[in-house]
């Protein structure tokens, strides 16, 4: 077996807000493997500035792993825990080289037709922006909303919310907001009252990673229920992620795959958190079609019904044409349609 990798750079159609700023483009790099006639190919989703991974080394540590991987998935994911995008590279290209073709990793009714239901992302930008964006995901029949809050003035993004929900109620749409760490310890407990006001259903990282004590405290007060995103972030040892539950006792925490470590890496947190009721939900974090198909594949094997993060495939104008379709609120494999595998299969050679 041989494997090789290759880097790729997604431009965004349309520039991303976030409280860390402006995104145009998303470095990602693909792990391809062969044996023989059979190729499979992953992709290493480093996130810039919030992967763990994202440090000196990164090159260096995606050629020790082809020229390790004769030593196996299994030895390879131990001693590269705490490069958690390579891992995930890794775990998709082993199935992906195993599987009946290289696009299906995982066995669901996803790929055969069923699909899941996901929130409408609505991006950071001036009032007249998000408020665009909300009128066209709800146009477009979502009835989950995920809306990133933090860089507009507080009351700004409050009275946004406000107008959405006096339109439409809490039966009618679910609304979550990620606040990507915006708010300080002092100003967490206010601004939580007054968007539990609004009947939201959940906010992702008021506080910045790493207070767990002030974050702890936020969570035993419950507010307004809290997701536990970045947190997440950096832990590979599972006392270590004991602890964390242990010691913030979230309402729910986010599963991004390319940040965590992968697919094994998820379901022990699944498992953990399960045994102490703390619900969660996954997250695609800007990968192309390659990486969010495996990731959309594995969650439909969770059987979940809540709403999943997955609609990020429509943000690039140079991602690969694949089956994966956003429509309804609901992300869908359409197996009448075919991905781009000359293409594909041309990065591993």
């Amino acid at each position: 077996m041989e494997a090789s990798h290759i880097k790729y750079t997604l431009d965004f159609i349309r520039p991303g807000g976030t409280s860390r700023g402006v995104l145009t483009q998303k470095e990602t790099h693909f792990l391809c493997l062969a044996d023989g006639e059979n190729w499979g190919i992953g992709e290493c989703a480093l996130f810039r500035g919030l992967s763990w991974d994202d440090r000196p080394g990164y090159q260096q540590q995606l050629d020790w792993a082809c020229g390790n991987i004769h030593r196996g998935l299994e030895a390879l994911r131990e001693e590269l825990c705490r490069w958690p995008s390579l891992v995930f590279g890794l775990e998709q290209a082993f199935r992906s080289l195993q599987g009946d073709s290289p696009m299906q990793l995982f066995d669901s009714g996803f790929t055969s037709g069923t699909p899941i239901p996901i929130n409408g992302l609505i991006w950071m930008g001036d009032a007249g922006f998000m408020r665009e964006q909300i009128r066209r995901k709800i146009a477009e029949g979502y009835r989950c909303l995920k809306l990133k809050i933090g860089s507009l003035d507080f009351e700004t993004e409050l009275a946004l919310i406000r107008q959405v929900r006096q339109e439409f109620p809490e039966g009618e749409l679910e609304i979550r907001v990620d606040a990507n760490g915006a708010f300080t310890p002092g100003q967490a407990p206010e601004r939580l009252h007054a968007l539990a006001a609004l009947g939201l259903h959940s906010i992702e990282q008021p506080i910045r990673q790493g207070q767990w004590e002030e974050m702890a405290a936020l969570c035993r007060e419950n507010i307004l229920p809290i997701a536990l995103d970045e947190e997440l972030i950096g832990i590979c040892d599972p006392e270590e992620k004991i602890q964390l539950l242990e010691a913030i006792r979230p309402q729910y925490i986010i599963l991004k795959p390319s940040l965590i470590g992968g697919f094994a890496a998820g379901e022990e947190w699944i498992r953990l958190a399960g045994e102490r009721n703390i619900g969660w939900w996954v997250t695609s974090a800007l990968e192309s079609n390659v990486g969010l198909n495996a990731i959309a594949q594995w969650t439909a094997g969770l059987e979940t019904d809540m709403p999943q993060g997955l609609g990020t495939g429509s943000l690039f104008s140079n991602n690969f044409d694949s089956p994966l379709e956003t429509d309804g609120g609901h992300l869908w494999y359409r197996a009448d349609r075919d991905w781009n595998i000359p293409l594909l299969k041309s990065l591993c050679t």
